[in-house]
This record gives structure tokens, sequence and C-alpha cells, in this order.
């Protein structure tokens, strides 16, 4: 074969192969969303926000929701482990899902949805160079978020002196509230007690100890324990008199006088768009952790009228739902 055939030969096969690799389908992405039965919201707005940006399940991504029952970092992590082998990306809600993730060796991509203080606990090393291999939204706007939720209270209840902080007892969200809230706290004239929830079934025990705290009013930390439990939380709260401050406006929703947190739904659409920049080939590392676009105000006026109370004006006039 002369010099020059071969070359011509070698054009034609090289040309059929580069052929061959762009008529084969491209690997769909399987994204693995990991969250609580109970956080609808999040699941509702990651999915809607891929759907926005094109995605179809089946066709251009495939999309696995994988649910947990225990809101617990060693729950988490099981189910972690059990869905890493499906995942080019891996979803977890909640600050629990965010530091089950950090615990576990992975190589994929993670994105957290509403994770309460990513850099605080050591998720990442800063919102705008996360590093690693995680990125996603934070929960909190900023570290003094709690302590306009206890300002929030006072302006309700000037003469309020004596507030309970209801929180699960392994929450890492737990810690970072109190710091905020102690920090606030002198300033307002007001005493706090911690109250630690160890689970589900502890709801009315940690009642009790609030009852026996002197308490007037009541602080829910965010966390997956306690969105699970906002109807039981709302329910008890009223049937004992307590007004009750959340970041979650389902809580408000649920029977809750006031709240004052990220609209879910909008928090999980922004982190669908960081799904959507891994996918496009950009290095999770490099992708800046974004803080809620939107905080929402809610206030129950049928609450506050069951707990003999008046909103004020200058609070109404700032809310931006009210549930009468």
């Amino acid at each position: 074969m002369t010099r020059r055939k071969f070359i011509g030969l070698l054009g034609v096969a090289v040309a059929w192969a580069s052929s061959a690799r762009a008529q084969q389908p491209s690997k769909i992405p399987r994204v693995v969303y990991l969250d609580g039965r109970s956080r609808n919201a999040s699941a509702e707005g990651l999915l809607s926000g891929l759907r926005d940006l094109g995605y179809v399940d089946g066709k251009n991504i495939v999309l696995i929701r994988q649910q947990f029952s225990a809101p617990s970092v060693k729950g988490m992590r099981e189910a972690i482990l059990e869905g890493v082998p499906n995942a080019d990306i891996l979803v977890v809600s909640g600050t629990v899902g965010g530091v089950a993730a950090k615990s576990v060796p992975l190589s994929i991509p993670v994105v957290f949805i509403s994770v309460g203080a990513p850099v605080d606990i050591g998720l990442i090393d800063s919102l705008a160079h996360p590093g690693g291999n995680m990125t996603g939204t934070t929960f909190e706007a900023t570290s003094e978020t709690y302590a306009k939720r206890l300002q929030i209270l006072k302006e309700i209840m000037p003469g309020l002196s004596r507030v309970a902080v209801l929180g699960a007892k392994d929450d890492p969200n737990f810690p970072f509230a109190m710091v905020s809230l102690n920090q606030s706290a002198p300033e307002q004239s007001v005493s706090l007690s911690r109250i630690d929830l160890d689970s589900t079934d502890d709801l009315e025990g940690a009642f009790n100890a609030i009852k026996q705290s002197g308490a007037e009013a009541l602080i829910v930390v965010a966390g997956s324990l306690t969105y699970g439990l906002i109807q039981r939380t709302a329910d008890l709260a009223l049937a004992r008199g307590l007004p009750t401050c959340h970041g979650f406006k389902e809580a408000v929703a649920a029977g809750g006088l006031v709240s004052l947190g990220p609209d879910l739904i909008a928090l999980a659409r922004q982190s669908a768009r960081m799904v959507d920049k891994i996918i496009r080939g950009e290095r999770v590392a490099d992708i800046p952790v974004e803080q809620p676009a939107q905080y929402v105000v809610s206030v129950n006026l049928k609450t506050a009228k069951a707990l003999g109370l008046t909103i004020p004006p200058t609070l109404l006039a700032r809310a931006d739902e009210v549930i009468e």
C-alpha cells in the first residue's frame, strides 16, 4: 500500500470514528434528590426550577427522589450512601442533609438547599468560593436573622421578658441560632430558655419544659425535625396560649403567630440553577453559594385574636402574607 493511500484510508477512518461519536447520545445526568417526606415545598421548587430550565425527566435528565423518614445525620448519611451509586449529582435538603453529605467521602458534586449557616458549620470555605464538592443555598440571610425574630416578638409583646427557644437537640442550626439570640436578648431585656427536642415523640414533653421555664413566647429553630412538626407545634402552642415565631411561613399557615424566613419554593428554584451549571460543566467549587433572594414576613391574625394580642400596624405594613 502506498503512503498516500494509507493516509487517505486513515483520514476516512478518523472521519468515520468522529461521526460515530457525534451520533452517540451523550450520557444523561442522574440527579438524586434526598429529602424528608415533609419537605414538599423544596421538592416542588427544585422540580419546577429544572423544568423551567428545559429538563425533562427521562429525556435529558434522570431524576431520582429518595426520601428519608428520620431527620438525623445518621439516617440521612445512610440514605446518601444508598443513593450515591445512582447519582452523578446529589441534591440534599436542609442543614442536617448538608452535614450528612459532608460526612460522607463523595467524589460527585453536592447541591444543598436551605442550609442555615454553611460557613459557620464547616460545609464550605466561603459563600463566594465554596471549594470542595459542595454548593447550594442558605436558609438564613445573615447571622442576625434569629435576633430579628426575637425583635418581632418584642414588637408584638413590648413587655416580653422570658422566651423559650425550641430546636432539635442534634440540629447544627440550634447552636447557630442560640449565638444570635444570646447576643440580642440583653438588648431586648429578654432571658432565654433553651428547650432541646430529642425526637418527634418528645414534643409534648418539650412543651411541659417550656411551661416550667415560665416562658411567655416561643421561638422555633428552623430545621428538618421542626418542619415535620409544624402542625403539632402550632396546635400545642395555641392550646397553651403561647405566641410563636418561626422561620417557616408554613408554620403560620398551620396556626403559628408569625414567621420570618425565605420562601422554600423560591429557594429550591435557585438551587435548580446550580444543578444546571454543574451539568453544563462548571466546577462546583467555583459556583457561589446563594442566600435567599426574598425573605417573607407572615402573620396569622386569627391566632393573634385567639391569644388576645394586637399586631402593631407597623408590623402589618411590613408583612408579606396576612392570614385573617
